[in-house]
């Protein structure tokens, strides 16, 4: 009775959000600092703290949307908003890791958070299949995650990240079981970002998972999965390169080809999001195989302006979905004279994806490529430019529509003001970015 006369429900999302920004202003005052926690399990850094402000930034941006997005559900908003901040644990675990095992455990916080979202809408057969499917494919590639640890600790006889470097640094011959082990890492790390071969659940996760999930999906997943990546290759598989890059190298260069190769069939908003998102991962990629501290700027240079261009994107793409009823591209027709600033700032948001100046995408993938051509994978450089020309067209399927195909008068678009608040929000930032670059790219 007192909770319906307060209503407390209606505060638990400013609440969260005044709550992640508490905690993103302790976690930027760990800056220059490094400190091992829990037996140096965990170690706070400035990579860490980097990534991990981001990735609170983005938490923080998909909540702020969620108040309107489950305004029909406030019976379960609690739920929600505690699965969502469950993932960004998770993330952050994963951006601090020292130990492997803390690196399992991460993946584990963050995915199993994900497969409940996903499969959110119990009366959806759509998002019960996206469920279903993250679950089964995403176990299957823990198994490998799991597999690959035990080999490399049943050679090296540790899960530290340096205690591997060390000894990788001081063998005279490493045992095949050791190879085979990284290998595997691998293999369930290239399917958590989605990177191509392993790239065939993305779309159809995307597609069927609630459009907010989708977004946290494409972007906080993406970052800090990315971030992993980095972290793991550059602190105990450093002395690997001979091993591993060209494989990474291959696997990038049919990330990106798959990704934007197919995202031009695409008329679903959120498959073609989501195989752009697997071109990216290509982009992103380079910055694996590129691993320096120049390359620790560029790559989260590129997260965060990919991750702002997304999540600007789906604030102006949810409500539209919500009206129409539809995810297909048509259903953005003459949104550029029914809603100018919204169909504006979706405008700015792809031609950021696309790395159209003055937007942080063109600075990023600049920074990036600058990483591939100064470490000689001149080949894979000029597949990504080609790609990046490619990407333009699809990108501009959308804005067409938007400007130039015939308005449906029967569909009223409502943009509640915190979307528009957070893709102007969104889109300013990925402006100054571009603009001015230097005090993102001069953090490490």
């Amino acid at each position: 009775m007192v909770a319906e006369i307060l209503n407390l429900r209606k505060v638990i999302i400013p609440v969260a959000v005044i709550g992640l920004a508490a905690i993103l202003a302790l976690t930027i005052t760990d800056w220059g600092t490094t400190v091992a926690h829990y037996n140096d399990m965990v170690r706070t850094d400035n990579f860490s703290v980097a990534f991990g402000s981001l990735a609170i930034i983005i938490t923080g941006l998909v909540i702020a949307l969620s108040s309107d997005y489950y305004k029909n559900e406030q019976n379960h908003i609690s739920d929600y908003m505690a699965i969502i901040i469950f993932t960004l644990v998770g993330g952050l675990v994963l951006l601090s890791y020292s130990n492997m095992a803390m690196l399992f455990l991460g993946i584990e916080i963050l995915s199993l958070s994900l497969y409940v979202m996903a499969g959110s809408r119990k009366y959806d057969t759509s998002s019960n299949e996206a469920g279903l499917k993250y679950f089964l494919m995403g176990s299957f590639a823990s198994g490998f995650l799991l597999f690959g640890i035990a080999l490399i600790y049943g050679v090296t006889g540790s899960f530290h990240l340096e205690a591997i470097n060390t000894y990788l640094a001081s063998a005279t011959t490493v045992s095949p079981l050791f190879y085979l082990g990284v290998l595997m890492l691998l293999v369930a790390i290239l399917f958590k970002v989605s990177a191509a071969p392993f790239h065939f659940w993305s779309p159809d996760v995307y597609e069927g998972s609630p459009a907010l999930i989708t977004a946290l999906m494409a972007t906080l997943v993406k970052v800090v999965m990315f971030g992993a990546f980095y972290r793991l290759f550059s602190t105990a598989f450093g002395n690997l390169g001979d091993y591993t890059n060209w494989l990474i190298a291959l696997v990038a260069a049919l990330t990106m080809v798959v990704g934007n190769l197919t995202a031009l069939q695409q008329v679903n908003v959120k498959r073609l999001l989501a195989f752009s998102g697997i071109a990216h991962a290509g982009y992103l990629l380079l910055g694996i195989l590129s691993i320096s501290t120049d390359a620790t700027s560029a790559l989260f240079y590129y997260s965060a302006a990919y991750a702002l261009a997304t999540i600007a994107a789906f604030a102006v793409a949810i409500p539209v979905f919500q009206a129409s009823g539809s995810e297909l591209v048509s259903a953005f027709n003459g949104l550029g004279k029914r809603k100018p600033f919204m169909a504006a700032m979706l405008t700015m948001a792809l031609l950021s994806l696309a790395g159209i100046p003055p937007f942080a995408g063109f600075l990023a993938k600049y920074y990036i490529f600058s990483e591939a051509m100064s470490n000689g994978f001149f080949a894979l450089l000029l597949i990504a430019i080609v790609n990046s020309i490619i990407g333009v067209y699809y990108y501009f399927k959308l804005i067409l529509a938007m400007y130039t195909e015939p308005t449906d008068e029967a569909v009223v678009v409502k943009f509640p003001w915190v979307y528009v608040m957070v893709a102007s929000l969104c889109v300013l930032l990925s402006l100054i970015l571009g603009l001015y670059p230097n005090p993102v790219i001069q953090l490490f």
